[in-house]
């Protein structure tokens, strides 16, 4: 490597080679981007994708409507296409009471609501997508060890790169929500932990889930149902997140199958049929983490070292998206008006537009779970009028569905653009 970039990606997970493609596609071409990940990553291929065989135990990803729509931009989003398991419908429920709704893409006229994919798959198809368009540099493994201030950019120290040390006029900080270079940075977090654990997994039922996803609200937290594409071994397949007590998710991640079985067949109901399958199970503590500072002269935090969110609704990836999104667009208009791509006030327009869109998005996987955990009777009858409403008065469920899709966010940035 020589000793300097315009900009510099620390992190290529499926975030960062998001981020990379955004900019490989709408800054010019004179502009000297890299990305930088500790792991080694796939070698580019001749042509077409590498190869990749599905598994029951296949770790997932739910893709709003709004990232397809940055993919497509990207024109990348046929190379997924065959990977997808899209969501024709989502159930949202309330257990043991009336509160119900039905969400169709249908309805919209759209094919679907969503979409599943593989992050193996993501991944793959990102970077293959990455060497194909041979705009961005990619450094692997090595990683970005520190970050100190220098001359309006960044000097960065390296570990397993050619160069020990390399200066970048912007520092893209991606590398997740523990991420160690913004401790290093010394930018503070603010967590707040939900006592509880995800508790995630594969599972296979006896009836086909026809495209739907289940998002039920218990009182000990949701339980979310996501449809999968079939593998050899099993036809009906859904991807489990399922928010618990601690002692709960340890219990049942280490349980014998048929009491898993029987757990999670009580608590989700029969609208699938029996289930007979589950894969390897893991778990990990909820917390919201925000980052209390994303940007500063020559900074950028961005996805989960960002703000990393509860999962319910699936949330988290799709806005880290139309951040991307948002920053690419930010630094390309900021390069066509002479500005360095370090420049703070550049970087600071970049959040004054997307933070609307990131405190509502938030501001909902905070509040959702603990409003429907809450055993107040007068707020459960509140809450099962309001699911029930959606299906009685189609223009708020339409503003309840376009808000999920992140499509109210979107039409907010354009507005945000057009007015400065």
């Amino acid at each position: 490597m020589s000793g300097s970039r315009d900009i510099v990606i620390a992190g290529g997970g499926m975030v960062g080679a998001s981020l990379a493609l955004q900019l490989g596609a709408v800054l010019p071409s004179a502009t000297r981007i890299c990305l930088v990940e500790g792991f080694p990553l796939p070698a580019p291929l001749a042509q077409g994708m590498p190869d990749y065989h599905p598994s029951f135990d296949a770790r997932s990803t739910a893709l709003s409507y709004s990232s397809r729509l940055i993919y497509e931009q990207l024109q990348i989003w046929d190379a997924l296409e065959q990977w997808l398991c899209p969501i024709e419908s989502i159930h949202v429920s309330s257990r043991g009471r009336f509160g119900s709704s039905l969400l169709r893409a249908a309805d919209y006229g759209w094919d679907a609501l969503g979409y599943v994919v593989e992050n193996a798959w993501l991944g793959g198809a990102l970077l293959q997508a990455l060497y194909r368009q041979g705009r961005v540099e990619v450094c692997s493994p090595a990683r970005v060890l520190a970050a100190h201030p220098h001359g309006g950019g960044m000097r960065l120290q390296l570990e397993g790169a050619l160069e020990e040390e390399i200066d970048t006029g912007l520092l893209l900080v991606a590398d997740g929500a523990t991420s160690g270079l913004r401790r290093q940075l010394g930018v503070a977090v603010e967590e707040k932990s939900y006592d509880q654990h995800a508790l995630v997994a594969n599972v296979g039922f006896a009836r086909p889930h026809r495209g739907c996803a289940y998002e039920r609200f218990t009182d000990q937290g949701p339980l979310a149902l996501l449809p999968l594409l079939p593998v050899a071994t099993a036809e009906h397949r859904s991807a489990l997140v399922w928010s618990l007590s601690p002692g709960d998710a340890e219990h049942l991640c280490a349980c014998p199958r048929e009491e898993f079985l029987e757990a999670l067949q009580q608590r989700f109901g029969y609208r699938q049929g029996r289930l007979h399958q589950v894969g390897e199970r893991h778990s990990y503590p909820l917390s919201l983490v925000e980052s209390a500072e994303q940007v500063r002269q020559g900074v950028v935090v961005m996805g989960n070292a960002a703000h990393a969110l509860h999962p319910v609704a699936g949330q988290g990836y799709n806005l880290a998206l139309r951040d991307v999104a948002q920053l690419g667009a930010v630094l390309a208009e900021g390069l066509a008006e002479g500005r360095a791509p370090g420049d703070v006030a550049l970087l600071q327009r970049y959040l004054r537009r997307q933070q609307p869109d990131q405190a509502r998005t938030i501001r909902l996987s905070d509040y959702l779970p603990a409003l429907f955990m809450h055993t107040d009777p007068l707020l459960g009858v509140a809450r099962d009028l309001a699911l029930s409403g959606l299906d009685v008065l189609p223009p708020l469920k339409r503003e309840f569905v376009r808000h999920a899709a992140g499509l109210a966010a979107m039409d907010d940035s354009r507005g945000a653009h057009s007015g400065g």
